[in-house]
């Protein structure tokens, strides 16, 4: 397999479907990473595992629909030119 521009773009949209399908009381929460744990006071800079679920959050909520589109393109694709 050679390193290409759609092999990057594919190990991408892998990434973002593994941070979408993360559940939050399922999984997150049994390893630690659950909403009520890691809230910082007011004023305080947010710490690293806040900034990472932040985003995993952001990501289930905004990418959503596009990641729908972009994985049926991507499906097409692949079963097109192989």
């Amino acid at each position: 397999m050679a390193f290409t521009l759609y092999s990057l773009l594919q190990a991408a949209l892998l990434f973002v479907n593994a941070m979408a399908v993360l559940h939050e009381e399922r999984f997150l929460r049994h390893v630690g990473w659950g909403s009520d744990q890691g809230i910082g006071g007011f004023g305080e800079e947010p710490g690293i595992k806040a900034q990472l679920m932040n985003l995993i959050r952001s990501v289930r909520t905004v990418m959503r629909v596009p990641l729908i589109a972009v994985n049926s393109v991507t499906i097409v694709l692949l079963l097109l030119f192989g």
